[in-house]
């Protein structure tokens, strides 16, 4: 009898979506516009459409383009190799960037200034330690310690986590083990604030970036 062949992993996109999206998505503005970069097969797409949101879909696969396109109520699917070709969405902005599990470097400052004020970065992918369990294992393709809130030193930091995440299969025997690293971060508006001085300070409200609640949150 011979040994099973092993599972093939899934397609890029069409596994569950993001904890850490579904965690922060409220942050999103109410049927705001969203950018979901490097989409895959777009599971952030149809569950922030399914929120509502109208949501332009980015990738290079055509054939995953067109399989998220099909099932749109609003919003976008563009197929664009965003390392080698024109940013294709020059002078817009957005209410949410997305990303998740990609990794280009030379495109950090672009996808910044495709915040709209009060937008949302929502970001997670592979960094440094990755290599010692399974790919992607190139630094290019890892992010440094601590190397999002450098790039999001700009913005406000609502949430961020580095580490090492291990889920097992219900049997004491991991299946997933990786190096991760996520933000959420917000693009705050200026305050107009009047011309405030230490005589007649500012009554500006500060924003409310709401916490899901969960453990260790301080409770009444």
């Amino acid at each position: 009898m011979t040994a099973p062949l092993p599972a093939s992993p899934p397609l890029h996109g069409t596994e569950a979506p993001s904890a850490w999206v579904q965690r922060w998505s409220h942050l999103v503005r109410a049927h705001g516009t969203v950018l979901d970069v490097a989409c895959g097969h777009g599971r952030h797409t149809r569950w922030l459409d399914a929120l509502g949101h109208a949501v332009t879909a980015v990738d290079r696969s055509s054939d995953a383009i067109e399989a998220i396109a099909a099932s749109l109520t609003k919003g976008e699917a563009v197929v664009a190799d965003i390392e080698n070709g024109p940013w294709p969405f020059a002078h817009r902005q957005f209410d949410a960037v997305v990303v998740t599990n990609y990794l280009w470097r030379p495109l950090m400052p672009t996808l910044l200034a495709s915040l709209a004020p009060g937008g949302v970065l929502i970001y997670e992918t592979f960094t440094a330690g990755n290599e010692t369990v399974g790919k992607p294992s190139r630094p290019d393709f890892l992010l440094r310690t601590g190397e999002l809130l450098t790039v999001c030193a700009g913005l406000r930091v609502v949430a961020f986590e580095d580490g090492f995440e291990e889920r097992g299969d219900g049997t004491g025997q991991p299946v997933l083990q990786r190096f991760v690293q996520r933000i959420a971060a917000v693009n705050e508006p200026p305050i107009d604030t009047g011309l405030p001085s230490p005589e007649s300070p500012s009554q500006a409200v500060p924003a409310r970036y709401q916490l899901p609640w969960g453990l260790g949150r301080m409770q009444d």
